[in-house]
């Protein structure tokens, strides 16, 4: 699941309730989650941690989170990865450009048991930018950044998150030509209460295919968030 939370406050009422993110992600009950604008620290979430807050919520134990943007009044908010398997190491790729709002990848290299075995997944989690220049520019320095450029074609890859893609072009433009495979359809999830834009996606390279994408339609995530969570089945391959 990739999900961008709004900081736990809803795109309607602007009331801050956790507990509707955590029952919209239990519905679905993923393997793996990665959250935008998730707060640490911030007054107008209570000061909350979100990313243990909701990891520790949905009995996901394994936990990352970097920063995007600090706050005035304190605190700071970015993106989270909350997985079932072991994350093995979590580091952040910068792609914030000048006169900008601050925007990165969090990578995180988790380990996924798959029969018998254990499979090395990177999993790339982004917020890109308002502008269609900007996010061309930073897919750009992601594709070129370590140590994605670097990694073998058959290497299992998923790249997911809040591509604020209006037009739903950008993955066919940027990263289906440097080996990605997109969602057969790209659901509409933004605005939450009534969904006409897919500003959020998630691809995949090497050895893992994408059998399912929709949009989450669980009642509670229309007042949840200004975004609808984005579902995805994967399978991967055994080594």
């Amino acid at each position: 699941m990739t999900y961008n939370i709004h900081k736990c406050i809803g795109g309607i009422d602007r009331r801050y309730q956790p507990g509707r993110i955590v029952a919209t992600i239990a519905h679905y009950d993923p393997d793996i989650v990665l959250l935008q604008e998730v707060d640490a620290g911030a007054r107008r979430s209570n000061g909350d941690q979100q990313s243990e807050m909701l990891g520790e919520a949905l009995g996901l134990r394994h936990r990352a989170w970097f920063p995007n943007v600090s706050l005035r009044a304190g605190g700071a908010y970015g993106n989270a990865v909350l997985s079932r398997f072991p994350c093995r190491t979590a580091d952040n790729i910068d792609l914030s450009l000048e006169g900008r709002k601050a925007r990165s990848v969090l990578h995180t290299v988790v380990r996924v048991r798959k029969g018998s075995r254990n499979r090395t997944v990177h999993v790339f989690n982004m917020h890109l930018g308002l502008r269609q220049e900007e996010r061309r520019r930073q897919l750009v320095r992601f594709l070129d950044s370590h140590p994605f450029a670097h990694m073998h074609a058959q290497t299992p890859v998923i790249v997911g998150g809040d591509l604020n893609d209006v037009y739903g072009t950008l993955g066919a433009r940027m990263l289906v030509p440097a080996g990605f495979r997109a969602m057969p359809a790209a659901p509409r999830t933004f605005p939450a209460y009534a969904p006409l834009r897919p500003l959020d996606a998630v691809f995949v390279r090497g050895e893992v295919q994408i059998r399912k994408a929709a949009r989450g339609q669980v009642a509670v995530a229309k007042r949840a968030s200004d975004h609808l969570p984005l579902v995805v089945d994967l399978e991967l391959a055994i080594a």
